[in-house]
């Protein structure tokens, strides 16, 4: 069995990039480092880091372990706080990873009602983009990840774009179901119909989980997407096609990489390319541009409800729709603060307003 110290060391070397700089970090002797990294590949029968140049490096089975050496320890450090918490030596502690909007609507209004009812709770928050919220997530950094994908589907509306990044569909449900099983959060009650959310199993999660990485998935929002103009200017005739196609010869506003992915997709199907002159992560440089008449945007509803500029006209674009989920580890239930904190986002997404 690999020794957790020894993977400690690892990720530290990994993570500082020297043994020196492992050393210090850990507060460990270089020579004690050196000893540690020899044991684990002792263990492991395999060479983990190798000279280069006046330093080391770690081989490609190095990095392998490495990574899922992060994952470990940030898996034992979850247990560890959780199992203070359960004993009473140490209030509850949830650290959540997410993406702008929902920070600035959801998550507010769920930590309050959390804050009232559970004033113990530590509520840790950390700003990423949906990628990168789930690399902490499974590294352990973060007991829950906020993340959104657009939902993708041809014109008949049963199969993904093909050959796109973000031709993953996620099944579609109410606001608080659990991907893939239809459940209500935080009641087990079926949802709406009754329809499972799971009977479209393509890729759940827009391809954040797989059956088999731990990653469970539960629905919090299904939004409208949004096509932002200048307000006051002359809405342009209807093309024949969509409303989209309508401003196929104006210039655009494109923000992350899977809006601008899901922007191109749309104009796709409208037929034409979009010509893109302005491209921002910030959804608030995004509306000021195009109240400045400098572009059209597609924006999902929560980027609308988070900041809106007064210069601004929107409108539904039909079909167009963006999931927000919420991304945690391990078979539920989960930690009763995490568990309660979904149930809140769940209910604070429903009302849809901002705290």
């Amino acid at each position: 069995m690999l020794d957790v110290t020894r993977l400690r060391v690892l990720a530290a070397v990994a993570r500082h990039g020297s043994v020196t700089a492992a050393a210090r970090a850990l507060n460990y002797a270089q020579p004690s480092v050196s000893h540690h990294l020899a044991r684990l590949e002792a263990e492991t029968g395999t060479r983990l880091i190798e000279r280069f140049g006046r330093g080391v490096r770690l081989t490609e089975a190095g990095r392998l372990l490495a990574g899922r050496a992060e994952e470990i320890l940030g898996r034992l450090d979850a247990a560890e706080h959780e199992l203070a918490a359960h004993v009473g030596r140490r209030e509850e502690r949830i650290r959540i990873a997410g993406f702008p909007s929902a920070l600035a609507t959801m998550v507010p209004a769920a930590a309050a009602r959390l804050r009232a009812d559970n004033p113990g709770v530590e509520l840790l928050l950390a700003e990423a983009e949906p990628q990168g919220a789930v690399r902490m997530l499974r590294a352990g950094r973060v007991d829950m990840a906020l993340v959104f994908a657009y939902l993708q589907q041809d014109t008949a509306g049963t199969q993904p774009a093909a050959g796109r990044p973000e031709a993953a569909v996620v099944p579609r449900a109410r606001a608080g179901q659990q991907a893939g099983t239809g459940q209500q959060a935080g009641t087990g009650q079926q949802a709406g119909t009754g329809q499972h959310a799971g009977t479209e199993q393509q890729s759940l999660a827009g391809g954040f989980t797989d059956q088999d990485d731990g990653v469970r998935a539960r629905l919090l929002l299904d939004e409208p997407v949004h096509l932002v103009t200048q307000a006051g200017t002359a809405v342009p005739a209807r093309t024949a096609g969509s409303r989209l196609a309508s401003y196929a010869e104006h210039r655009w506003i494109a923000g992350c990489e899977r809006c601008r992915t899901h922007l191109l997709w749309q104009c796709e199907r409208a037929g034409f390319t979009p010509q893109i002159a302005f491209t921002t992560d910030d959804v608030l440089v995004a509306q000021a541009l195009a109240a400045a008449g400098l572009g059209i945007a597609l924006l999902p509803d929560l980027a609308l409800r988070a900041a809106r500029h007064p210069g601004i006209r929107t409108e539904p674009l039909p079909g167009a729709r963006r999931q927000v989920l919420a991304l945690s580890y391990g078979d539920p239930p989960g930690p009763p603060a995490a568990e309660r904190l979904l149930g809140a986002l769940a209910e604070a997404a429903e009302a849809r307003t901002a705290p």
